[in-house]
């Protein structure tokens, strides 16, 4: 039995200035911590006492008696914010049963795979603007080849894939003149998410005289305005149809708003923070994705075979096509394993005591699980820095035997070495349709090139 009173982990000390370092280097901070206080430790992170959990089976031990409604973390400046402006507490703010019936509904149109496919259709537009602007911008360059910034590009598409399913119109992202709300949109987004860890790591007082905290408001407040008016738009249109006697219809937002389990003010909040957390996984991921491809004649030439073995001349892939893709599906789970999107997740135990490891934690103790640190370790993972897809091939799927041989297949690795998208009832809302864009937009890429080697300025 594991008393209470047993030994606690290994205390990482230091100075707030460290905690901003640890903001800024936060993957390689992971992986020395570690080595340098074992698979779990404290350590404060701001205003955060954190539980460090850096290893798969301590972590699936944690995720095991999270309860039936686990807090991912505390977001006190968001709500706030929703107080301040009287809105709905949305997703990431609600807890408790209010917050389990919220998921429920968001799930039912974005975690069914036979749901998520009618989206296919829309980010294939979608993928059709992003290969024209990546063929204009060739055109362009010096050499008629290379796409400068294509981060940027890609960061663009997810915007405009996520935004045409969850708001079910286009903000041309990918024009060469954006539209103007289109921009400041785009700009809040990036200046909430860099505000709000501003504000989450100072004390209220700095308030006073630093304006980080009027920027936080300023940006939500872009982000609800534009968010608000797409989704009036869209309630005007649908309408509009009715009183015409026409058929409707729609997709994702069309489902939420004939949806009477949630509440129009939910619906504000809970579309704009799916539309938070459905951008950067996907340009983050293509972009890396496309990066070692580029570096990697051998791994590109396989995924172009496959693509057009499955698809030959240049067929629209099906969601059935993509099935029937292994490779891709490894070059993109390798490039989520090396660069995480979110290199970590938290769980706030609200329900119960845990016992992890060795010790005993009481209810209310936040847990920080190290996705980054484990997915990078070689216990898990073989040559952990390499870019290597075929470790994700399972026996008789291996394209080069030879190469691949020594390494695990995908049914040796712990189920909870590789998280991205976070694991349990908290995991990740959006992953299909993140999956599904970058299956779309990778193989099409692929496919589209022809001979032409990947040549990309990242």
């Amino acid at each position: 039995m594991i008393s209470p009173d047993q030994a606690s982990p290994k205390v990482c000390t230091g100075f707030y200035l460290k905690d901003l370092l640890h903001l800024f280097v936060f993957f390689w901070l992971q992986d020395f911590q570690k080595n340098l206080y074992g698979p779990i430790w404290r350590s404060r992170f701001g205003p955060y006492d954190l539980v460090n959990v850096a290893s798969a089976e301590l972590i699936s031990q944690v995720i095991k008696q999270e309860g039936q409604y686990p807090v991912r973390v505390l977001l006190p400046h968001w709500k706030e914010y929703r107080e301040l402006r009287g809105q709905a507490y949305g997703l990431h703010v609600e807890t408790g049963p209010n917050w389990y019936r919220i998921r429920s509904v968001l799930n039912q149109k974005m975690l069914k795979p036979r749901e998520v496919r009618a989206y296919a259709p829309v980010i294939h537009q979608v993928v059709d603007d992003l290969l024209q602007r990546i063929q204009f911008l060739r055109d362009r360059s010096p050499d008629r080849t290379t796409v400068p910034d294509i981060a940027s590009e890609l960061y663009k598409f997810g915007f405009e894939g996520v935004s045409a399913i969850l708001f079910e119109t286009r903000l041309g992202c990918l024009q060469e003149d954006v539209p103007k709300d289109t921009l400041r949109f785009i700009r809040a987004v990036n200046n909430m998410f860099l505000m709000s860890d501003i504000v989450a790591m100072s004390p209220r007082w700095t308030r006073l005289f630093l304006p980080h905290w009027k920027r936080f408001v300023e940006a939500w407040d872009d982000l609800s305005d534009v968010a608000q008016g797409l989704v009036e738009r869209r309630m005007r249109e649908l309408e509009q149809r009715v009183d015409s006697g026409s058929s409707i219809d729609g997709l994702y937002l069309t489902y939420l708003l004939s949806n009477d389990k949630i509440t129009k003010a939910e619906i504000y909040t809970s579309i704009t923070e799916l539309l938070l957390g459905g951008v950067d996984t996907t340009s983050n991921t293509l972009t890396w994705a496309l990066y070692h491809l580029s570096r990697d004649q051998r791994a590109q030439d396989l995924l172009s075979k496959e693509v057009q073995d499955v698809c030959p001349n240049l067929k629209q892939p099906s969601m059935d096509d993509i099935s029937q893709m292994p490779y891709l599906k490894a070059v993109i789970k390798e490039a989520l394993r090396l660069y995480p999107v979110v290199p970590g997740n938290a769980r706030y135990v609200t329900e119960n005591d845990l016992i992890v490891g060795e010790y005993w934690f009481p209810k209310g103790t936040l847990f920080h699980l190290c996705h980054y640190a484990v997915s990078h370790s070689a216990e898990e993972f073989p040559e952990p820095e390499r870019f290597i897809p075929e470790r994700w091939l399972r026996p008789g799927l291996n394209t080069d035997g030879a190469y691949s041989r020594s390494l695990p297949s995908v049914q040796e690795h712990h189920p909870y070495s590789y998280i991205p998208f976070g694991v349990g009832v908290r995991a990740c809302v959006g992953k299909r349709v993140a999956e599904m864009e970058m299956y779309l937009a990778l193989s099409r890429v692929s496919h589209t090139k022809n001979e032409a080697k990947i040549s990309l300025y990242l």
